[in-house]
């Protein structure tokens, strides 16, 4: 079964209500778009004709800033978007529970409880697989705010076991006023859901969010992570035992944020957070004895969003297959598998059924409004199931013919490509990235610099032609059309208006394509950080090491570059028999243009096992790469693991073979 695209009716009232313009106004539209019509794509192809490197820290950098531009209620003194202030301050006094805090959704002052949950779900997700990254760029502890600016709201939103406050404010009126989320007088009204009014998929996606976060904050603050992970239990009970559609019991939602694919998905989606938070076997035979019934195993989807997780259900399920955790749930896995990989089939145009479609200039297109938010999950369920699959080895099987994970990985970094600029336009539809970016967003903490009445702003803001006063940087916008043409009218907000759960998914891959694949597609290093030029070089706080050795079938490797990285960093710590024990995870990678065959790494200081890469002998300290592993492709790596009661081992590459 493929499930057919549904969105949301919002647009007839959002047109309705914003778009009751006089004839002038009219006049200042039409006049944007033939400007931007004509000189547009002039200016695109000057960007274009520039070349150059993307560069990905900076879009990291602004993708996490965007997270602080969106924040509701009072904002610390780290604020970084000072064009921002305290707003929502009186959420929930009406109910007589705090509710400040939490994130605005998009370009609106409304804070809907399940895309953010799914922002969070999606952030902590890019933490867990990209964490080594994101502190390798710098940016692991602003990604840890973002989410813990959410996960702190859903604490407070949920008081009780079975009581889960899901909005704050209501989309009709906020959207009969432009105005900033400082200076809003709209209603403020919350609403929840209890046991006599469920919200399975609001409850079961808040679930997934808390147990995911857990995760994240485990090795960094466990007494947090066990309180979070407290909530996702009974969160999960609460959406399991109390069933029903989060939208029926709050209504007022259905016009924004309606649940079109039901709560099975959230369901199956928060049992494998909590498998993974737990490694309780319970949460896993959830998903495996629900498998039919909950539609885990019958749906063949092209799309991933805050709507729909099933097909991040089975991309999480299948890892769980190729980690060989299966056990005696492997044959349902297996068809959890050949659901994930219909969607990547499908996103590399080699599936037995429907392909995902693309624009001329390769852009994934699912539907006209806000179709990049399909596109960043996109690419980011590519590139988490690329590190899945070459950890353990393989590569899809149900395609039209051979994938390789090297494959997915291009296949992602083309959307985020095109996403930071790299189409027929020289268009970046990232705010403030490059010098070519949407300037008219619709937003309305951006478009306006000052206090403006309810409907004034309409005339004096949301008209108008100007630029934004303020650059929403990092923000993702709608993007555009199935042909690759964008207007810059913030009237289009189809377009125009960026979204949490657009940016979320890209904020670990971004820090991904900072180490690893540059523009041919090779990986070669942390932005430069280690160009050893022949000489071992060790860095203590990152724990990367390299040994370049000169010979003759190495003489083709890049001047000044890595051959072989390791990487490795603290993931977790516990006390296990009364000692304190420590676990790093790490990576062997081929950073060269050519094959690696052979590798030997020789390590210092550990004082337990180390699981991913074979010790040549019983009592020596050199290690090579696993026996299942005959050559390591340009840019892929293996990823290893060990736990002592010692602080991070000491690696280096003795030697290496290239083919």
């Amino acid at each position: 079964m493929v499930l057919p695209v549904l969105v949301t009716r919002c647009e007839e009232k959002r047109v309705m209500e914003e778009l009751r313009v006089n004839f002038l106004g009219w006049l200042y539209v039409v006049a944007v778009v033939l400007h931007f019509c004509t000189c547009g794509a002039v200016l695109g192809q000057v960007v274009q004709a520039n070349g150059g490197r993307l560069d990905y820290r900076n879009a990291l950098e602004k993708s996490l800033k965007f997270f602080e531009a969106q924040r509701s209620g009072k904002l610390p003194p780290t604020q970084r978007v000072t064009w921002r202030g305290d707003s929502g301050m009186s959420d929930g006094l009406e109910q007589d529970i705090d509710l400040t805090g939490g994130y605005y959704d998009a370009g609106d002052n409304v804070k809907y409880g399940l895309p953010m949950a799914f922002t969070i779900t999606m952030l902590s997700w890019n933490v867990i697989q990209f964490r080594e990254e994101l502190q390798t760029a710098g940016e692991l502890d602003h990604a840890l705010e973002a989410i813990k600016w959410g996960t702190d709201y859903f604490i407070k939103c949920h008081p009780e076991e079975n009581v889960l406050w899901g909005e704050v404010g209501d989309g009709d009126s906020d959207h009969y006023c432009w105005m900033k989320p400082e200076h809003m007088t709209t209603s403020r009204k919350a609403y929840k859901i209890d046991a006599e009014h469920p919200g399975s998929d609001l409850a079961g996606e808040t679930a997934a969010a808390m147990a995911a976060a857990s995760i994240v904050f485990k090795p960094s603050n466990s007494r947090y992570s066990a309180t979070l992970l407290i909530h996702a239990r009974q969160l999960f009970a609460f959406a399991d035992t109390y069933r029903g559609a989060y939208d029926l019991s709050i209504p007022i939602a259905q016009n924004y944020y309606k649940s079109w694919s039901g709560y099975y998905d959230e369901l199956l989606w928060a049992a494998l957070w909590l498998y993974d938070a737990t490694n309780e076997t319970r949460y896993l035979r959830y998903v495996v004895d629900n498998a039919d019934t909950l539609g885990g195993v019958g749906w063949a989807l092209d799309l991933f969003s805050w709507d729909n997780k099933f097909v991040g259900v089975q991309v999480k399920a299948t890892k769980v297959l190729l980690d060989g955790n299966a056990g005696p749930y492997t044959e349902i896995l297996q068809q959890y598998q050949a659901k994930a990989e219909y969607f990547l089939c499908a996103a590399l145009q080699k599936n037995h059924g429907k392909q995902l479609t693309k624009s001329p200039d390769g852009m994934f297109w699912t539907q006209y409004w806000n179709n990049m938010q399909y596109v960043t999950s996109a690419a980011f369920l590519l590139s988490v199931a690329s590190n899945y699959y070459a950890a353990a080895g393989q590569n899809p099987q149900h395609c039209i013919s051979s994938v390789t994970t090297r494959e997915m990985l291009a296949a992602a970094k083309q959307q985020v490509d095109y996403i930071l600029g790299k189409n027929s336009r020289g268009k970046s539809y990232m705010i403030g990235f490059g010098s070519n970016f949407p300037l008219r967003v619709h937003h309305r903490g951006a478009s306006i610099d000052g206090p403006v009445g309810c409907r004034k702003g309409y005339g004096k803001f949301y008209l108008v032609p100007d630029p934004n006063p303020f650059v929403l940087e990092g923000g993702i916008v709608g993007g555009p059309d199935q042909n690759d043409l964008y207007q810059d009218v913030r009237q289009n907000f189809a377009m125009a208006e960026p979204a949490l759960y657009n940016t979320a998914p890209l904020v670990g891959l971004l820090a991904y394509l900072i180490e690893g694949y540059n523009d041919d597609g090779v990986n070669h290093g942390v932005a430069g950080i280690l160009q050893v030029n022949g000489q071992r070089h060790l860095d203590g706080g990152l724990g990367i090491y390299s040994n370049r050795r000169m010979q003759a079938n190495h003489r083709n490797t890049r001047k000044g570059a890595q051959v072989v990285m390791v990487i490795h960093m603290l993931v977790d710590q516990f006390v296990h028999n009364g000692k304190q024990s420590f676990k790093f995870s790490g990576k062997v990678v081929n950073k060269s243009n050519r094959p690696l065959k052979s590798a030997e790494l020789v390590v210092h200081k550990l004082y337990g096992p180390l699981r991913g890469l074979s010790k040549v002998h019983e009592s020596g300290n050199v290690y090579v790469l696993p026996n299942w592993s005959e050559t390591l492709l340009p840019g892929q790596s293996i990823k290893f693991s060990y736990i002592h009661s010692y602080g991070k081992a000491q690696m280096f590459v003795r030697s290496y073979e290239l083919a």
